[in-house]
């Protein structure tokens, strides 16, 4: 019994971590590429849960079987939270880049409580939460004493494939390329002939995307989507991608891991209610950032992304 306890909070550690790194590693993107941070990541977020929720939905009442709701969930929510991201980058953020960093973060909250309002106006009992069909296999699999189920590990492969490609994609492709030449020093990016504007666009594209991902992933690991989820993955998102770095891909996974890793030490280890778990662990990356202002990995890279 103390085996499987304790392989049920590793489950639940492996899980909350990879949520969190995706979503700190928008946050790092945006920041890297355009030094904004974009606080209507966290409600873009939410965006992407309810999408993938009306992919499944649509997929089942057009007859959809096996791999077909899987599908509709997948790619309705990267449309629907690619246009947002998109529109955000292009028409928000890059209007605004010469402005104070004060309109930007008002503007995207704004843009954020629009995202969130309107999940929770326009949404059938958006006000409530909302189930989450399982569409992926849910067989129960035990191994030496322990059982862990099927889709479990089909959504954790997924965040570590999602975190690994897209550090593939920036280190390995023309278009992470020229994302790092942007990050680097724009001003000699342009002389080279890179299309700033295209690569910023793309870049808040594939940020809104992961958080598609993520939101995908909580529904669910949850089996539900709310219309605030997204208040605080995005506030964890954030504080991951801080106290990892700013900028950098690997120092948003660390910090995700990080405050997931203390949320359940809070609940395991510690003598009070589950419900302190994120007091205590906000308390803890506070006091890291305190002592690391610049973060844990940011000093050990000179790029940014």
């Amino acid at each position: 019994m103390e085996i499987s306890f304790a392989f049920q909070h590793l489950v639940n550690f492996l899980m909350l971590g990879l949520i969190y790194s995706i979503v700190a590693v928008g946050f790092s993107l945006y920041f890297g590429v355009v030094d904004v941070v974009q606080f209507a990541h966290g409600d873009v977020v939410a965006l992407g849960g309810y999408a993938g929720l009306a992919g499944i939905l649509l997929a089942v009442a057009a007859g959809a079987t096996g791999v077909g709701p899987v599908v509709g969930m997948i790619v309705l929510a990267l449309l629907a939270t690619g246009a947002a991201g998109a529109l955000i980058g292009r028409y928000l953020v890059m209007p605004l880049r010469q402005a104070s960093p004060i309109n930007v973060l008002l503007i995207t909250l704004m843009t954020g409580t629009a995202i969130r309002e309107a999940l929770r106006l326009f949404v059938p009992g958006g006000s409530n939460p909302s189930p989450f069909p399982m569409v992926l296999p849910d067989q129960l699999m035990t191994f030496a004493g322990v059982s862990m189920r099927v889709s479990s590990l089909i959504i954790m492969a997924a965040g570590v494939l999602a975190i690994f490609g897209t550090h593939f994609l920036l280190s390995r492709t023309r278009l992470g390329l020229a994302v790092r030449g942007v990050a680097q020093d724009e001003e000699t990016a342009r002389f080279m002939g890179i299309d700033f504007k295209r690569v910023v666009t793309l870049t808040f594209v594939l940020g809104a995307c992961l958080g598609a991902l993520a939101g995908i992933m909580s529904g669910l690991y949850y089996r539900q989507v709310m219309f605030n989820m997204g208040l605080m993955l995005g506030v964890i998102g954030f504080c991951a991608a801080v106290v990892g770095g700013l900028g950098s891909l690997m120092g948003a996974v660390v910090g995700g891991f990080l405050f997931s890793g203390l949320q359940i030490f809070a609940t395991v280890a510690l003598p009070i209610s589950s419900a302190y778990k994120d007091v205590f662990a906000f308390t803890m990356m506070i006091c890291i950032i305190a002592v690391r202002p610049t973060g844990l990995l940011r000093e050990r890279f000179e790029e940014r992304v």
